[in-house]
């Protein structure tokens, strides 16, 4: 219990200075759309034709940061629910509740402990939240507790590539494979923050134990003319266009 809990306060500090610096001002960016655009290049769910029609759905939102996909998840008729546990990330979505009008409950939690009823949600969903950011042995069960029967599990997280061919001299993905498959799992990063990377085998094989059906793995890759995040720069668009950077997991609830 230690160390999660570790993880999960190294976690928090990283995303309270995320906050000040970049994603409070880009919340109110992210709020004003009216689509699912998905990952750093922005690509819409209606070219991908992951979620479908989300209308009359309830949708819990495992590491909402900011909340700008509930708060889209809100627009197209759903009934989200946002789970963070930066106080910092929800102060900011709360603000542009006020600013936008839109009202929808969050819940300052952790995502592998949410508190909230069993069985109560028809999708689950995170995009670069506890994908990444909480250990998937805790997470995922937490997930399938909370999805009705038949629900559905969507996920955003880095492709296992980017991790394999990071350049630490460049704090970069580059053009070869410089980490053993080995590096994957729990990463500690030098701004101590904590992430997990998981190979596609170990991805299946969690799932399947915590009783999800995949469905499918979509790979992300850069479109053409698409420039590198100015944030996220871990990963330029050039290297993107050659070779996934992210991948968005489907699975279901059996």
């Amino acid at each position: 219990m230690a160390s999660w809990a570790d993880d999960a306060a190294r976690n928090r500090k990283l995303w309270t200075i995320a906050n000040e610096e970049y994603t409070a001002g880009q919340a109110v960016e992210a709020w004003a759309r009216t689509e699912v655009l998905w990952g750093l290049w922005e690509i819409p769910d209606s070219e991908l034709c992951v979620l479908g029609d989300l209308a009359g759905l309830d949708i819990v939102e495992l590491g909402c940061g900011t909340a700008y996909m509930s708060a889209v998840f809100a627009k197209l008729g759903a009934r989200p629910v946002g789970v963070d546990i930066t106080p910092a990330q929800l102060e900011t979505a709360r603000r542009l509740m006020r600013e936008t009008g839109l009202e929808f409950p969050l819940v300052e939690a952790d995502a592998g402990e949410t508190g909230l009823p069993s069985t109560s949600f028809d999708l689950a969903f995170s995009e670069y939240g506890a994908s990444i950011w909480v250990d998937p042995e805790r997470w995922l069960p937490e997930a399938a507790r909370l999805l009705r029967p038949g629900g559905r599990l969507v996920f955003l997280c880095g492709s296992p590539l980017t991790r394999l061919c990071y350049d630490a001299t460049t704090d970069r993905a580059g053009d070869v494979l410089t980490l053993p498959q080995s590096s994957l799992g729990r990463i500690e990063w030098p701004d101590e923050s904590v992430e997990f990377r998981l190979a596609h085998s170990d991805w299946i094989r969690t799932l399947r134990r915590h009783g999800y059906t995949v469905e499918d793995l979509i790979e992300l890759q850069a479109p053409e003319g698409a420039e590198t995040h100015p944030y996220y720069g871990y990963v330029s668009a050039d290297w993107a266009r050659r070779w996934p950077a992210e991948e968005i997991w489907v699975a279901r609830k059996t």
